[in-house]
């Protein structure tokens, strides 16, 4: 296997050579993924509809981007002035508000993506940005002002998916959950897929990433999983050979203080396995004798689990 290569603006890629290079130059559809839990101040989301204002101004390059906002957080944040100021004096001036009952924010992004999608080309990308980092600090105005190149990466490079990585060390939780959780159960349901997956990307779960047209076209027209959706797009990336790229995001984080809680570090952990094993009976459900090898696969993935919780209880407990 060839190790992806890597282009002087830390994009790493990976390019069939049965395809092209690249492609037409479509639109770039932003699709803002408003917090799930009202901040405190309006701070990092100033800052963020600050980079939302400019790209709803530059129409030749971007589609009218879109917000999706919770019915749960609009009627708790709604008793609120300030909010219900932002909302009509910046949210619904930059952008079209997608307004629906989601159960997470995996679901948030499917109701952001059809809409887009439904208005979109052949040739367009369309552009995840979540809104719960800390953007109203100086290093995450740096990172706005370079994120334009994680979709311009997959119009320039021909590209059909890119990720975007967050900068960690190996003590952030992030990292912690996602080497002894994330990759440690990919490796078990999917040895193959998790070793391609891992050469360009250390973030499986990532919320930051870039879909071309074409592939967001299969991934709608499949089953939705309920979390975990970076992981489903990469492996499904994987199984149909589609072109990969990572970009570097920066030092940026969603998470107070920088921590995860050990409950909340847990719960990633189980949801992630139990969406792989969904997606690996999904895959191999109609072969012969499949259940055999399922309860070997399931017993093992117990101990991955079990060993993963256990670590992630001694560093972050």
């Amino acid at each position: 296997m060839n190790k992806p290569e890597v282009t002087q603006s830390k994009t790493r890629t990976k390019r069939d050579k049965t395809l092209p290079t690249s492609r037409k130059t479509g639109k770039i559809h932003p699709i803002i993924i408003y917090p799930f839990v009202q901040p405190d101040d309006f701070d990092d989301l100033n800052a963020l509809y600050g980079l939302v204002e400019h790209l709803d101004a530059d129409r030749q390059t971007y589609a009218r981007p879109v917000t999706v906002m919770d019915r749960k957080t609009y009627y708790e944040a709604s008793r609120s002035r300030a909010f219900r100021e932002f909302r009509a004096k910046t949210v619904e001036r930059f952008s079209d508000v997608v307004d629906c009952w989601c159960v997470d924010t995996c679901q948030m992004w499917y109701s952001g993506l059809g809409p887009a999608f439904e208005r979109g080309a052949s040739n367009d990308v369309y552009w995840l940005i979540p809104g719960d980092f800390n953007y109203g600090v100086p290093v995450g105005q740096e990172v706005l002002n370079r994120l334009h190149d994680l979709p311009e990466i997959i119009l320039e490079l021909g590209q059909d998916v890119c990720i975007g990585e967050i900068a960690t060390d190996h003590t952030n939780s992030k990292q912690l959950i996602d080497t002894y959780g994330t990759f440690a159960l990919l490796y078990n349901w999917f040895p193959v897929e998790a070793q391609e997956i891992r050469e360009y990307t250390e973030r499986p779960r990532s919320e930051f990433f870039a879909v071309h047209h074409t592939f967001l076209r299969e991934l709608l027209a499949r089953k939705w999983y309920p979390c975990e959706q970076t992981v489903v797009m990469l492996l499904r990336a994987v199984f149909s050979r589609k072109r990969i790229s990572q970009f570097f995001v920066g030092h940026i984080s969603d998470v107070p203080g920088g921590r995860e809680s050990l409950s909340s570090a847990m719960q990633q952990v189980e949801r992630t396995e139990t969406v792989l094993k969904a997606m690996w009976r999904e895959r191999n459900g109609t072969k012969k004798n499949w259940t055999d090898q399922y309860r070997v696969l399931e017993n093992q993935s117990e101990r991955v689990r079990r060993s993963a919780l256990t670590i992630l209880a001694n560093l972050l407990g």
